[in-house]
């Protein structure tokens, strides 16, 4: 055999593999009960990649702090998420909410950046730079909401700004990777543990009294909807989930433009199924897709592809009118143009 009938390229190997794998999990139903049947296999699959559940404990929840802001209150919140790990997030609370009244409540969470929750909740400490960054992405969406009404947490991922301790001086090297490849050490998964965060964030807002614990939403840019995906796909609780900037496939996102790090990383997934059939979990529960068309991270092309399959199986379970997609012409930011009434209709 000649060397030119052989492949050295890990990334060509990679990529076959992708092209032969059958993913049994891919959806193919074509009724609502072989869909019924194809979710509960597909979400205990998933579970099991993500590594299972953590342990959970007490909440032992605490305000730290607050401070009254134009149209709500700014508190410091903290509790426990896991033995051994606890949580630190902004919780935003309207002002003209009365006495004895529950409202709907929503978790924003943040992506790729160092100032974590704050961005998310238009905290800047007047410092310009950030000022230009959540102008520029439409970053202050946890804020948007609290003042449209909505009882609103925003928590720092593990590893981002209060929850750093360490990893951001890793760089130049990736500080997900670090963190993916120390945690899977010990079996471990940063995804699951940002989602079981999430879950966690909705356990502390259905002890509240001003908040209806039926009516919680998830929203997240960029890597917060990646989490914001995955919690509404493993997380019943969830009402409805506003994905930004995140929905594509595996094929573009790790394996063609490589714009991917190891809190994104589910082990094992593509020998199963692909990010859509993870998205349609969320049926039949309402979902909202913001899709930049000049995303150059996310591929529209890509973006289109995967949206066509969970609108499929939104479909198939006869919920068809319950998943939407905002394709907004501009770049990787949040978009708000559907997001907004989205929430309004079904939280």
């Amino acid at each position: 055999m000649s060397l030119s009938n052989r492949n050295f390229s890990m990334m060509e190997f990679l990529k076959q593999k992708y092209r032969e794998y059958k993913r049994p999990l891919t959806f193919n139903a074509t009724t609502k009960e072989e869909a019924e049947t194809w979710h509960k296999k597909m979400y205990n699959k998933l579970v099991e990649l993500l590594g299972g559940f953590p342990s959970t404990c007490d909440l032992n929840p605490e305000i730290v702090s607050s401070e009254p802001e134009e149209g709500y209150t700014r508190y410091k919140v903290v509790f426990d998420s896991e033995p051994g790990m606890s949580v630190v997030a902004w919780l935003l609370v309207p002002d003209n909410i009365k006495p004895g009244e529950r409202r709907p409540a929503v978790i924003a969470l943040h992506g790729h950046n160092d100032a974590g929750k704050d961005n998310v909740t238009g905290r800047d400490y007047g410092d310009k730079a950030r000022q230009e960054v959540i102008e520029h992405a439409n970053y202050d969406y946890g804020k948007q909401f609290a003042l449209r009404g909505y009882v609103v947490i925003a928590q720092d991922h593990r590893r981002w700004n209060e929850r750093d301790y360490g990893f951001t001086a890793l760089r130049p090297r990736d500080p997900c990777n670090v963190l993916f490849i120390e945690s899977m050490l010990f079996g471990l998964n940063p995804l699951m543990m940002n989602v079981w965060d999430t879950m966690r964030c909705v356990d502390y807002l259905k002890t509240r009294e001003d908040v209806d614990g039926d009516r919680i939403g998830t929203v997240g840019l960029s890597y917060g909807g990646t989490v914001s995906l995955f919690t509404a796909a493993i997380d019943p609780r969830i009402k409805a989930a506003i994905v930004s900037c995140y929905l594509t496939t595996y094929e573009a996102l790790a394996l063609t433009l490589h714009n991917f790090c190891g809190s994104q990383a589910v082990t094992g997934l593509l020998k199963y199924a692909e990010i859509a059939d993870a998205a349609g979990l969320i049926a039949p529960r309402p979902a909202l897709y913001e899709i930049g068309i000049y995303d150059k991270g996310f591929p529209i092309e890509a973006s289109r592809k995967a949206f066509a399959h969970v609108k499929q199986i939104y479909e198939v379970m006869g919920v068809g009118d319950r998943v939407e997609a905002d394709e907004f012409p501009e770049g990787h930011k949040f978009s708000g143009r559907k997001a907004y009434n989205f929430f309004a209709k079904w939280l």
